[in-house]
């Protein structure tokens, strides 16, 4: 099945300003809320201590369980609401120290089955993560982004050619700034899983990437007389078909995902959603156009 008709030529050279235009103002937007404004929000694997998800069986607000927590000493400790509100579950993460943790389900749960009742309190999962390993894991999992992108540019410098290669590795610096951004935007945490759907992503943007790659050096031995910009167009809307169906499969995927697969997952969802929508964009906005303008042609 076809979304685009074969034959279509889409001028897409002719928008490659805007298309740069657009990606570095989301970049920078991206940068100052991580660096300046919002910061990023490291979950439990990365920030370390103690996370809890307790479950009510009558309706009850994040203050309340605030207030319940205050005779521990915890009500400063992060309260977030998990899934829709009528769930009544929520996520409390404690900075507390490793040794203080030993007891600490037991003492949370006591403390809000004096304010909510017994049988009103749920407790379904306490992890808790030392100071030395969130560190640990913190630095693996950066280094493990910093590994897979020079892997990348070696594996299309090998393949392609030098100036294919920067295309690539600035889709894909793109695509895992813009969603680490939407994630210091919304607030949401960052933690192993979003490191395994930013690995997911690169490696989902730099497919798409080397099927218009590969195309265009196709192109390039049976119309070497075209003019570049020209030769980038054909390539893309030859392609485009195939990369609308792989984009649109994936994100119903990870779309239901993150509606039915609960809030262990969600956040890793979340992230491939982020992920598909601007993978799709830089592999036809970016890594293409990169090339265009390394090679100083004019459209």
């Amino acid at each position: 099945m076809d979304l685009i008709r074969p034959g279509t030529q889409i001028s897409f050279m002719k928008f490659r300003n805007q298309g740069f235009t657009i990606s570095i103002i989301l970049i920078v937007v991206s940068l100052i809320s991580i660096f300046f404004i919002r910061g990023l929000n490291y979950g439990i694997d990365f920030a370390g201590g103690t996370v809890i998800q307790v479950k009510f069986s009558n309706p009850t607000q994040t203050e309340q369980v605030r207030t319940a927590l205050q005779p521990l000493g915890q009500e400063k400790s992060l309260i977030q609401s998990v899934g829709p509100a009528q769930e009544n579950e929520f996520l409390i993460r404690t900075t507390a120290s490793e040794d203080s943790t030993k007891n600490l389900a037991a003492q949370f749960e006591e403390a809000l089955q004096q304010t909510f009742g017994k049988d009103a309190v749920d407790i379904r999962r306490v992890d808790m993560v030392g100071s030395e390993v969130s560190q640990d894991l913190k630095q693996k999992g950066f280094l493990s982004l910093f590994y897979a992108g020079i892997g990348i540019l070696i594996y299309i410098w090998w393949r392609f050619e030098l100036k294919f290669s920067f295309g690539a590795i600035l889709a894909l610096l793109h695509d895992v700034i813009i969603t680490v951004g939407v994630f210091s935007l919304t607030g949401k945490e960052i933690s192993l899983p979003v490191v395994a759907a930013l690995l997911t992503i690169v490696g989902y943007s730099l497919n798409d990437t080397i099927v218009v790659f590969d195309r265009i050096r196709e192109n390039m031995k049976k119309k070497s007389s075209q003019e570049l910009a020209g030769l980038l167009n054909t390539s893309i809307s030859q392609t485009l078909s195939r990369t609308l169906l792989t984009s649109l499969t994936t994100f119903l995927v990870v779309f239901f995902l993150y509606m039915l697969g609960g809030s262990v997952i969600h956040n890793f969802a979340f992230a491939m959603m982020v992920g598909v929508i601007v993978g799709t964009y830089s592999s036809v906005f970016i890594a293409s156009p990169v090339l265009l303008v390394l090679n100083r042609e004019k459209s």
